[in-house]
């Protein structure tokens, strides 16, 4: 419980650091916050992992509604935009993707494990969580919001309706592969010290 309790101070201590978890971008905010759920997945298992992730989508909770932006309404219940309000929708999205990045990445790395066949820490089992815990946060909550948000969003962003999907991919690229490459990089650097089994003895994982 003590290691959950790091990373979850760690998740905390990022979300309300401003420009440090949530980066600002007027339409949205990107987000470096799933890199201590990933590594936590790696370290703790998926079970701890999925509650890390449960721990990101709370500060994601608090954040949109204390400090929204104009599309704060996909991510809580509790902000409107005009006659755009948020609703059980929003805490899906808020929630389930970021639970997801807790578990997703750990099975990655074991099957790239299992594929390999080394006893040793997999450089490549750590891009390939990094970049697919980044990736199912990216995906999943753009893919959401367009299943439950389209208009809203669409009007938030002042696109075209029928545009929207398009304006959602051009968020993935500009957002989601950046995040997703900085993932694949800090999870292989912090993953290769922190998998270490020397020194999960000595942390105690």
């Amino acid at each position: 419980m003590t290691q959950v309790a790091l990373f979850s101070a760690l998740i905390i201590l990022m979300a309300f650091t401003p420009f440090l978890g949530y980066i600002p971008l007027g339409f949205t905010r990107a987000t470096i916050i799933h890199i201590p759920v990933i590594i936590g997945a790696l370290v703790l298992g998926p079970k701890k992992g999925a509650f890390l992730g449960f721990v990101f989508g709370l500060t994601s909770l608090i954040n949109n509604t204390m400090n929204p932006t104009p599309t704060s309404f996909v991510f809580t219940p509790f902000y409107s935009l005009g006659e755009y309000s948020g609703g059980l929708q929003s805490l899906i999205i808020c929630f389930i993707p970021r639970i997801l990045i807790g578990i997703v990445p750990y099975y990655v790395y074991h099957f790239i494990k299992k594929i390999i066949k080394s006893p040793k820490v997999s450089a490549l089992g750590l891009v390939l969580s990094g970049i697919s815990g980044a990736l199912t946060n990216t995906l999943l909550v753009m893919n959401l919001i367009f299943l439950f948000f389209r208009e809203g969003y669409a009007s938030a962003n002042e696109v075209a309706s029928n545009a929207v999907y398009g304006f959602i991919l051009s968020v993935i690229g500009i957002n989601g592969v950046p995040e997703a490459i900085v993932a694949g990089i800090l999870t292989l650097l912090i993953g290769k010290v922190l998998l270490n089994p020397n020194v999960r003895s000595k942390l105690g994982f």
